[in-house]
């Protein structure tokens, strides 16, 4: 069992590796060397090394705020604080650097991953940081930036994280339009509105294709089956497929009767075999399936989640 969990770790930190690798390939083979910008804390590290001519590398800054933001996220939340997090920022912000000097692994002319048509360019560095964050999260590991941001404004002030994350991104996509002559040391290339619309349309890919990488090759089922015979389904259930039955009490409105409902969560490859067999003892029965993106527990996915120390004693006696 316990070289069972050293493998599994060992695992897991080489998917956060190859994840973390992905993700800066999103913005320094792709992103930057066209001048593109778009959300969250790479979207401003990568203004920051525009607006400085190159002079603060968005490895330099990333790493920086996101350590800043790590000792809040400790003060805040407790030193149990996701180690992969710690993790998954350090190798991110090394791989930033170092793509940034591969420039064979750069999306501009003469590359093997140049590509013309610069309105495809956005949409491939999305897909590509999606599949980097989504790995990190199957893992339990984050990139860091405003992921801690929106946990520790969600934890004082009751507002959703997807709010959180619509309003930053949108505040940083709109801010590299300063990025003209004469703000700063800024003297390259003004931004116009048509940078806006890559970063825009980069965030509109990632935002899209997440929860492909996360949750799109492992969505469950939820059955309801009404039936007569419901002893006999949830013994085939539990006996043939191996998967455990909840029986639940219900009461039909119309008829006033008192009736035993089954609710069962399966996988996609197994709502096949259970139609048939459900059609087989009781054609009569009546079923609602619905898709449920996340089924944590014994059977199928174990929590994949940095873990946070909680003080279950605290104010206890309150």
């Amino acid at each position: 069992m316990i070289k069972n969990k050293f493998l599994k770790t060992v695992w897991e930190y080489l998917v956060l590796t190859i994840a973390t690798f992905i993700f800066t390939v999103s913005w320094e083979a792709f992103m930057i060397p066209n001048g593109m910008s778009a959300g969250g804390l790479m979207g401003i590290c990568t203004i920051t090394e525009f607006a400085t001519g190159g002079f603060l590398k968005a490895s330099v800054s990333f790493f920086i705020i996101n350590s800043l933001l790590i000792l809040l996220a400790v003060l805040v939340f407790g030193i149990g604080f996701g180690f992969k997090t710690i993790y998954c920022i350090v190798m991110s912000s090394v791989f930033l650097w170092l793509v940034d000097d591969w420039s064979f692994l750069h999306s501009i002319p003469g590359n093997f991953l140049y590509v013309e048509d610069k309105t495809l360019v956005p949409i491939i560095a999305g897909v590509f940081e999606s599949l980097g964050i989504g790995l990190a999260i199957r893992c339990g590991g984050s990139t860091g930036g405003t992921d801690i941001i929106a946990l520790i404004i969600n934890k004082y002030w009751p507002v959703s994280l997807s709010g959180v994350f619509f309003i930053t991104d949108f505040v940083v996509v709109i801010s590299q339009l300063l990025l003209r002559p004469g703000f700063g040391s800024y003297t390259g290339d003004p931004k116009t509105f048509n940078d806006v619309i890559y970063g825009i349309l980069e965030i509109v890919t990632f935002a899209v294709t997440i929860d492909l990488f996360t949750i799109g090759g492992r969505n469950k089922m939820q059955l309801l089956i009404f039936s007569e015979k419901y002893e006999k389904i949830a013994d085939y259930i539990c006996s043939h497929m191996e998967r455990g039955v909840t029986v639940l009490k219900a009461q039909g409105w119309y008829t006033r009767k008192d009736r035993n409902v089954l609710l069962v969560l399966l996988t996609r490859q197994e709502l096949s075999g259970l139609n048939r067999a459900v059609n087989a003892i009781d054609p009569k029965a009546f079923m609602s399936i619905s898709n449920t993106s996340e089924v944590y527990g014994e059977g199928f996915e174990q929590i994949k989640a940095g873990k946070i120390k909680l003080d279950l004693n605290h104010n206890k006696e309150n």
